[in-house]
């Protein structure tokens, strides 16, 4: 093999990783769907939703059924309205709950559907109605030490 037929395929080799390590960059930084089936939209009203961020999974049962796709403050309730586009591949039934979770202690934070018993299926535009807030860890410390300082009151009396 001659000197421009190496440079060539090194060159090709090059590209290649190039690509790969772009297209890794945007899996991991859930920047691209590349699943191009058909999704509906849901919509869910929570009272705090954490860190929640447009482009976070929504799960169910570990599963990656679908993504955040707005997020928005409603005015009149005074809540975060969740737009979530679920793939159409996966059917939930109506009463289906959703929940704002964390993986591991700080990691991201994302929906949880569990699905419910009703026999109708969630269509495009419905709103989930069984909504559970994210737990903050913020809210959890001061609680506690709050608390704690109470029963250090109540035991020098």
């Amino acid at each position: 093999m001659n000197r421009s037929t190496i440079d060539l395929w090194v060159g090709v080799f090059v590209v290649m990783g190039f690509v790969a390590l772009i297209f890794l960059a945007l899996r991991v930084g859930n920047l691209a769907s590349f699943s191009t089936g058909q999704t509906y939209k849901i919509e869910a009203k929570f009272g705090n939703i954490g860190g929640l961020k447009v482009r976070g999974p929504v799960k169910s049962a570990g599963v990656v059924v679908g993504r955040v796709v707005d997020v928005r403050f409603d005015n009149e309730s005074y809540e975060a309205v969740v737009l979530m586009d679920i793939e159409q591949g996966y059917q939930f039934p109506r009463d289906t709950t959703a929940k704002i979770l964390t993986s591991g202690i700080l990691g991201e934070q994302y929906v949880g559907l569990e699905a419910g018993g009703d026999a109708k299926m969630l269509a495009g535009g419905d709103r989930l109605r069984l909504t559970q807030s994210a737990v903050v860890l913020e809210n959890l410390i001061s609680q506690f030490l709050f608390n704690k300082a109470a029963e250090g009151k109540d035991a020098a009396k």
